[in-house]
C-alpha cells in the first residue's frame, strides 16, 4: 500500500493507484483521479456512469461491467470507450474510487 496526495489530501492506493477505501471518495477526489488518467475534464457524463458503479457496488459488491452498463441502457459501449479511453470498465472503477474490476488485466 502506498499513500498519495489527490484533491489535497493523503489516500491509500494499491500498487495499481486504487483506492484502498471507497468510502472516502468524493467528486473532487474523482477529478484528481481522472486528470491522472488523462480524462480532463470530467463531465456530467463521465460522472453519471462513475456514480451508477458506485451504486451497484454498494447494491452488490462489485462493479458493474461493460456489458451490465450497456444492457441497462446507462451508455452505449461506443459512448463509454470515448468517455474513458484504453479500458472503460478499469478507468471508469478507479476514478470511481472502486478496486479493480474482477477480469481487468
Amino acid at each position: 500500500m502506498t499513500t498519495k496526495q489527490l484533491a489535497g489530501i493523503s489516500v491509500d492506493v494499491d500498487s495499481e493507484g486504487f483506492l484502498t477505501d471507497h468510502k472516502i471518495w468524493n467528486r473532487d477526489l474523482a477529478a484528481a483521479i481522472a486528470k491522472e488518467e488523462g480524462i480532463d475534464p470530467l463531465t456530467e457524463r463521465h460522472l453519471e456512469v462513475i456514480e451508477f458503479m458506485r451504486k451497484e457496488y454498494e447494491e452488490k459488491g462489485s462493479a458493474p461491467s461493460i456489458r451490465r452498463l450497456n444492457k441497462l441502457n446507462i451508455v452505449p459501449t461506443k459512448e463509454l470507450y470515448s468517455l474513458f479511453p484504453g479500458g472503460p470498465a478499469k478507468k471508469a472503477a478507479k476514478i470511481a474510487g472502486l478496486g479493480k474490476p474482477q477480469g481487468c488485466i
